[in-house]
């Protein structure tokens, strides 16, 4: 299969790219900073907040192959810290690689899918695109979007032989952890006194989660599927408790074992 993935420098993506690259599938991924290369890869340079390097991107991979078979949306940064002091440049960043990215290469692939009459859209989004995390709310929410736009391009594309899964991975040991961009400052600490303790938390269940060779795993059976699933939870089987806890209980009982379970 030809296959398309954004963000293949580390983490997920590089992953990823490994993984199916092994198969036997032609792998195209685009990257914003060099990396080690992986070898049988194709790496398109891309800034995913471009519109015309997405665009380039996605005819480079046509003009070589001729079609693309599958498209998988992985590029993404995180943002940390309360919301009220994170800075709206951060905010609006956020937004448009997490979320915006994912909406340009859409608006790109979707078109050549649809006119091939076949199909396979992944979507990464994240355990915080169905629960709402304490200090990475920005980052909860691009995730929160990417689960909306999917299920409705996921409706639209019903009939036309072109699948849509959204890939919800939870806790992951990767570099992720690390290149987090948090909001600190005394006046942080002084209006939240349980952030530093609570960020602790958050990264510690991060640096000890699942290894991205796992999710690549997942990520192929998906591609070799005939029938998709429309989502799949990647995670823990605490996370995934989490996520069915939060559908049969009180919002506000729930938030209480959020708020217990991140030390707030």
């Amino acid at each position: 299969m030809i296959i398309l993935i954004s963000g293949i420098s580390s983490g997920f993506g590089r992953a990823m790219a490994m993984r199916l690259s092994s198969e036997g599938h032609k792998v195209y991924g685009t990257f914003r900073k060099p990396s080690d290369v992986i070898k049988g890869v194709t790496y398109i340079k891309c800034e995913v907040t471009d519109d015309a390097q997405v665009e380039a991107a996605v005819k480079q991979v046509l003009d070589a192959e001729g079609r693309i078979d599958v498209f998988i949306n992985n590029a993404g940064i995180g943002i940390g810290g309360p919301l009220e002091f994170t800075p709206l440049e951060d905010a609006k960043r956020q937004m448009d690689v997490n979320w915006m990215g994912m909406v340009r290469f859409l608006h790109f692939v979707v078109p050549v899918m649809r006119k091939q009459g076949s199909g396979k859209i992944i979507c990464m989004s994240s355990i915080g695109g169905l629960i709402g995390l304490p200090f990475q709310g920005l980052y909860s929410a691009s995730k929160y979007a990417i689960e909306g736009y999917c299920e409705g391009l996921r409706l639209e594309l019903r009939k036309t032989g072109v699948s849509v899964t959204v890939v919800e991975p939870g806790d992951f040991s990767t570099n992720f952890t690390s290149r987090r961009k948090s909001v600190t400052g005394p006046e942080v600490a002084e209006a939240y006194p349980n952030y530093a303790r609570s960020m602790e938390s958050i990264e510690n269940d991060e640096k000890t989660g699942l290894k991205p060779d796992y999710l690549a795993e997942q990520i192929s059976k998906i591609v070799a599927s005939k029938n998709p699933p429309y989502n799949k939870i990647v995670a823990s089987p605490l996370q995934k408790l989490s996520v069915f806890v939060k559908k049969i209980v009180p919002r506000r009982t729930f938030a209480w074992i959020l708020s217990l379970y991140y030390k707030l």
